[in-house]
């Protein structure tokens, strides 16, 4: 039976960094006030000109160089975003002739938060099921362009920020699964009823026939609303009982785990799982300070980040567990 070994990552951040003292000229805010709620110091913002595809080729030549491997042997693209450059066609058609490839499959994954561990299952089955053998998945978000950046959307504004990191996937036939790198388990999970509790609500063909308004707009209808409160609450526990899961589906002690990559929402979130689930602080790797709140990319950012700090090495075993609009969430368990 084959199986599915990350062999490559890479990521981009764009040039432009904001600081939170940046946001207190915007917002009525404080650096203080961002740290204590969140976490976040810092986050990187696009040009005008950037598209999220633009971030999304720069990480996947990344990935595509560290792994080793000639471009054209790819033969499927996974692209988790929640800001796509257009409404349709999706973001994978547009990276596509970016990397000057042609034919293969290329796929959008809109599960925002949750849409990068969703790609790994989708690239896990496939690669599993002999249907592709090399994977590119990618997540990538430019938020800067879509927040209220008045004080009125402070509390959404100050968490977000743009990047974006890539992973590629190789079929492996895996001999000794305690000690060959290989993906375990994922485990996804979906509750549609808590949809209206962090989403964008226009412009929408549920809105009537102009699908947006000025109306609407003087409502700020078409900047994300977030139930900060439901959502915390929900991203604890549903990212605990996903860990637990994984855990208990491979026959894995959580002391065993060698890192937790968990997706990077909040500081206060990470530290309340870890807190839970009695995880010591140093093994839980954390790049919100300097990135913000990327969604789909957060995984693979960190993913680049923790291998280049050599926190991140061969053979390790390795917890991710996520949480997002929808509500989505999720966990992998993974030896790398």
């Amino acid at each position: 039976m084959w199986n599915t070994e990350i062999i490559g990552t890479g990521m981009f951040a764009p040039p432009g960094v904001v600081t939170n003292n940046d946001l207190s000229t915007m917002m009525e805010t404080s650096h203080d006030w961002i740290v204590q709620r969140s976490g976040i110091e810092e986050r990187r913002w696009v040009a005008p000109e950037v598209t999220t595809t633009d971030l999304a080729l720069e990480a996947s030549l990344a990935a595509i160089k560290n792994a080793g491997i000639d471009k054209k042997e790819i033969d499927c693209i996974l692209f988790a975003t929640l800001s796509p450059d257009h409404e349709f066609p999706g973001n994978g058609c547009f990276l596509q002739p970016k990397l000057g490839l042609t034919d293969i499959p290329a796929i959008d994954v809109r599960q925002q938060c949750s849409g990068f561990l969703y790609g790994m299952s989708i690239a896990d089955a496939f690669i599993r099921s002999g249907q592709y053998k090399t994977i590119l998945l990618v997540g990538a978000e430019i938020h800067s362009k879509g927040l209220d950046k008045s004080t009125r959307g402070r509390d959404t504004a100050v968490l977000f920020g743009d990047g974006a990191g890539a992973i590629i996937l190789r079929r492996k036939e895996v001999k000794d699964p305690s000690k060959d790198s290989h993906i375990m388990s994922t485990h996804l999970f979906a509750e549609g009823a808590g949809a209206r509790e962090l989403w964008i609500e226009g412009p929408g063909m549920n809105l009537g026939a102009e699908r947006m308004n000025h109306q609407m707009i003087e409502e700020n209808k078409q900047f994300p609303y977030m139930n900060g409160k439901k959502v915390f609450m929900n991203a604890i526990r549903r990212m605990c009982e996903a860990t637990l899961l994984a855990c208990e589906t491979n026959k894995v002690k959580l002391e065993n785990i060698e890192l937790f990559l968990f997706h990077q929402a909040n500081m206060r979130i990470s530290q309340m799982v870890a807190q839970e689930l009695k995880i010591p602080e140093e093994k839980v790797f954390s790049t919100i300070q300097k990135y913000g709140n990327t969604t789909a990319a957060t995984l693979p950012i960190g993913m680049s980040e923790a291998v280049e700090a050599g926190r991140l090495k061969k053979g390790m075993l390795v917890a991710s567990a996520v949480f997002g609009s929808g509500f989505t969430w999720g966990s992998s368990l993974y030896r790398w």
